[in-house]
């Protein structure tokens, strides 16, 4: 399935819009700002520095007239990455440090707060092994968030040193 995304220089979808069907690095190129988007298909995730960087906001199907408001931003959208549509089971494990080290439970489905369900207080390294998740700094999947695809990931600190608290998986609901 592809995505498109049109993104829009102004809110309320005004001014010039540049459309995308994929992952997009840099798009200063098209254009100077983005206050608004239509996402027609897809889930994405969009990062409000260039390459991937920066705040990252999950956006799904819908209209967003001036999501800067609606997410508190403080920049303007730089960059976006399409989720992949996944259909199959969901499993990642989560370290309470860096490293796959302290402990370790896995999982298959969401956790609204590890404190609550595995008594870690924080998570700082995970393995993904099926499926794409989403993972919030706070309980109830509340603060900063971040995207996470099949892949080992040892050590939190290159994403500011964010240390998670639940996690949400990526379902074709979401699409």
């Amino acid at each position: 399935m592809m995505g498109k995304v049109t993104f829009y220089e102004d809110r309320n979808f005004q001014g010039r819009s540049y459309d995308c069907m994929g992952d997009s690095g840099d798009f200063s190129s098209y254009m100077n700002r983005c206050h608004s988007c239509r996402v027609e298909s897809g889930s994405w995730m969009m990062y409000d520095h260039p390459n991937y960087m920066g705040n990252q906001y999950f956006f799904k199907r819908g209209e967003y007239a001036d999501y800067m408001s609606m997410f508190g931003m403080s920049n303007c959208i730089r960059s976006c990455r399409m989720i992949p549509m996944h259909r199959g089971s969901y499993r990642m494990r989560i370290y309470e440090r860096d490293n796959f080290m302290g402990q370790m439970h896995e999982m298959m489905d969401d956790c609204d707060n590890i404190m609550d369900h595995y008594r870690m207080s924080h998570c700082q390294s995970c393995h993904v092994m099926e499926g794409h998740w989403l993972m919030y700094e706070q309980p109830h999947y509340r603060g900063k968030m971040s995207y996470f695809r099949p892949g080992e990931y040892r050590n939190f600190s290159n994403m500011g040193g964010m240390r998670f608290m639940s996690m949400r998986r990526i379902m074709d609901s979401m699409y």
